[in-house]
């Protein structure tokens, strides 16, 4: 059996060699045939060859050309995360503990350190901050607040209601004598079985929600702290700790006079998200030359403390400027303990004796301001009519009620800052063309104003910008409790009727019923002459052309509501390519 299969194998063997040898020979005479053979027929279409490996070598170079040339509609440059973003400030910086906040300078820095618990929305009105929600009742005295989850400080410690009762207490203590003190005067907060936060008024105001723009600072860091000694505290030289988009990296003192440069990094526990931005850098300056110097060489990508009619003095080709309204006045308050000025028939011959458009020739691009309320914050169906301007008529006025030789001067006082020189003097020799002698003084905007003049009502007339705030809120600039040296009624003005009005204002729910309010309160205001409106402010901002900023879709209640979607803002690009 064995030999049987040997055999078969061998003989199927001998037949598959002499089979592949067959077609073996078959394959090379085919190939010979059909390759080799024809080799000698090229020459016959060389010419077409040659044709066709033209064409193919021209469409490939074409192809590579095509992509090279149109590469750039395949990538766009876009804003990547990092880079610095840098803007100049003026007023020194005294403190960065954002309850003691009082210059340019340290606003700005307050706002990029610190959330508040509302804050201005997109449409210029008062909106959520910290809070995730606000509630009042219906007496307007007692306003429910709660916190929104998971908020932080930078430090990864929990931001609580207890935080908030602690700045609440701060700034209520006399002993520590913040920026805020009115704002929470009459107010006790506190936490109740729900975990909100109750706020409870010793007066009805349906305003309240914006007096609570205010900044918390963190217990866990200031409690020990003696509320005497926290402004001297190391706190407000170097915050360990902050709730805002930024956290303080370190400050740089430039020569010895008080500018500085304070380094800032993006806070990765801001309750909005972290900042596209690398780092954010504030230069405190103490002139404006030097901000437009520094704006001219590129030591800085924006401002906005420079006036629209500065643009001149701007020659880098890369920096463009933008104005946006605010919500600021700028008025000349009549100061009604003055021996001169507290006759009515005076105050209103001035005011009709007075060339408003000449007053306002220097303004290039504000706004014309007549009356204490804009639009955005009320809607006034009918506003008073303001008495017509005759020179004539309003000097002969002054001539019956000073006397052809009045003995005193007017004293026309102001800050050195935008147009306010300018209409301070313009104003000063109005009055003085009218029949009343008066001079203009302009001091330097720092805190010895505030001491020396305002405070002390040192002045006849005092020209100054006032925030006139989300809402059509005066009692602070019109009630008569204000006219203190701790107050900010510029007027000294006391009228009960007005008094009254704005308190019922206040607390009044119904919104036309509250409109109606405040015509009354208007015409009592026209009549009287507490004021005369100029000019409404707008935040001039100039900023390098290569960087993005502030949406130009927000309305802006204050300069520092620019800030707002900060964390949008970008300083750095990247050529980044994109699916045609």
């Amino acid at each position: 059996m064995e030999k049987f299969f040997k055999k078969r194998g061998q003989k199927l063997q001998r037949r598959v060699t002499r089979l592949a040898k067959d077609v073996s020979e078959d394959s090379i005479d085919h190939i010979k045939e059909n390759l080799v053979d024809r080799v000698s027929h090229i020459r016959n279409v060389r010419l077409l060859v040659l044709e066709w490996s033209l064409l193919v070598v021209v469409m490939i170079f074409l192809s590579l050309t095509q992509a090279f040339w149109y590469s750039d509609s395949y990538a766009s440059e876009t804003y990547v995360p990092g880079g610095t973003y840098s803007e100049a400030t003026l007023g020194k910086v005294n403190s960065l503990n954002p309850l003691f906040a009082s210059t340019n300078s340290e606003k700005t820095l307050s706002r990029l350190l610190f959330a508040t618990l509302t804050s201005v929305d997109y449409t210029g009105h008062t909106g959520l901050g910290l809070a995730e929600s606000i509630t009042m009742d219906e007496t307007g005295k007692t306003w429910t607040l709660k916190l929104r989850d998971g908020l932080k400080w930078s430090d990864g410690e929990p931001l609580t209601n207890a935080d908030v009762i602690f700045t609440v207490n701060l700034i209520q203590d006399t002993r520590t004598n913040t920026s805020y003190n009115n704002a929470m005067a009459g107010v006790s907060v506190a936490e109740d079985k729900a975990g909100n936060l109750v706020f409870s008024l010793d007066t009805p105001n349906v305003y309240f929600n914006s007096a609570l723009d205010l900044p918390i600072v963190p217990k866990h860091i200031l409690e020990k702290v003696e509320s005497a000694l926290l402004l001297e505290d190391t706190f407000s030289t170097a915050p360990t700790v902050t709730s805002g988009a930024f956290t303080y990296n370190a400050a740089q003192l430039v020569g010895t006079e008080g500018e500085k440069i304070i380094y800032l990094n993006p806070n990765s526990n801001y309750y909005k998200g972290k900042a596209m931005l690398g780092s954010f850098v504030v230069h405190a300056f103490l002139k404006t030359d030097d901000i437009v110097s520094a704006l001219n060489t590129g030591m800085v990508s924006a401002t906005a403390e420079l006036r629209s009619s500065d643009e001149s003095k701007i020659t880098s080709g890369a920096i463009t400027l933008r104005q946006t309204s605010l919500s600021y006045g700028v008025y000349a308050f009549f100061n009604m303990d003055s021996e001169t000025l507290k006759s009515k028939p005076l105050r209103q011959a001035i005011r009709q004796g007075l060339n408003m458009t000449n007053l306002r020739n220097f303004l290039n691009g504000e706004v014309a301001l007549d009356y204490p309320l804009i639009p955005s914050q009320i809607d006034i169906k009918k506003y008073p009519e303001i008495p017509q301007e005759d020179f004539i008529k309003a000097r002969s006025a002054v001539m019956n009620i000073v006397g052809a030789n009045p003995t005193e001067t007017l004293q026309v006082v102001t800050v050195d800052s935008g147009y306010l020189s300018q209409i301070a003097q313009n104003m000063a020799e109005q009055l003085t063309d009218l029949g009343i002698p008066a001079t203009a003084q302009v001091y330097e905007a720092n805190q010895d104003f505030v001491l020396n003049v305002l405070r002390p009502r040192n002045y006849d007339i005092v020209i100054y910008p006032i925030g006139l705030g989300p809402d059509p809120d005066l009692m602070a600039y019109y009630h008569s409790t204000q006219a203190t040296s701790s107050g900010y009624n510029l007027s000294n003005y006391r009228n009960s009727l007005v008094n009254d009005i704005m308190v019922s204002a206040r607390t009044t729910v119904d919104q036309n019923l509250r409109s109606k309010k405040y015509e009354s309160f208007l015409n009592t205001w026209v009549d009287d002459v507490p004021a005369i409106g100029i000019y409404q402010t707008a935040l001039s901002y100039y900023v390098n052309k290569n960087v993005r900023t502030f949406s130009t879709e927000n309305s802006l209640v204050y300069s520092t509501d620019r800030f707002n979607d900060v964390i949008y803002w970008a300083a750095e690009k990247a050529t980044k390519n994109r699916t045609p």
